[in-house]
């Protein structure tokens, strides 16, 4: 049977999602594999996601429900900072996961994480590390990317979201700015990456 990788995310003005398919990209790559780009709901009210000039939610991928993520082998989860942290949305999100956790049903499972912030000093540790409180109540295997995408991680000859915990973009300050191509080589290695440690923790 094949590994069932989901990416759930959350994403406002669309750099979230870009990272999402880029990580699809990489995990696809990986045989045996089977990826499902999932979007959480959204809370916030139209009205206001237009004086905000949101991003339309794409519909190419579908609103996932907490039950969902039991069918899962593994999940990697995507959202923007927020003086941070993660998003509100993607909060709510994991608010509704209290059945999963009573009965265990993500225990075990890898997780990994990938984000967004505004600037460089926007929360691209923080972000991470506040997130991995929701993975570990639920007995989740949290997964960092490490320094396994090589010598690239260390260069210093441009400005670049991504760290050991995760994939991350800049979206800068007004969210003009779109994934450089270091930020999206990133995701999809941290796709295919993942996709292979989650593909040999299913037959263990």
């Amino acid at each position: 049977m094949a590994t069932k990788i989901y990416i759930v995310y959350y994403s406002t003005w669309g750099h979230v999602a870009t990272l999402a398919e880029e990580m699809k990209k990489g995990a696809d790559s990986v045989p045996g594999v089977e990826v499902t780009i999932w979007r959480v709901p959204e809370t916030l009210p139209q009205e206001v996601l237009g004086k905000m000039h949101a991003a339309p939610g794409r519909e190419d991928h579908p609103v996932i429900t907490a039950r969902q993520l039991a069918e899962a082998d593994g999940i990697l989860f995507g959202f923007p900072t927020r003086f941070g942290m993660m998003a509100a949305q993607m909060k709510a999100f994991f608010d509704t996961t209290g059945g999963l956790w009573q009965s265990g049903a993500l225990a075990g499972k890898p997780a990994g994480v990938f984000f967004a912030t505004g600037t460089q000093g926007g929360g691209q540790e923080t972000t991470a590390l506040t997130a991995v409180t929701q993975l570990t109540h639920h007995g989740m295997l949290f997964v960092p990317v490490g320094y396994t995408h090589g010598a690239g991680m260390f260069a210093m000859d441009e400005v670049k979201g991504g760290s050991p915990y995760g994939a991350c973009t800049f979206a800068g300050a007004d969210g003009s700015r779109v994934p450089s191509d270091a930020e999206l080589a990133l995701a999809a290695h941290q796709g295919k990456y993942f996709a292979g440690i989650a593909k040999k923790l299913k037959v263990v």
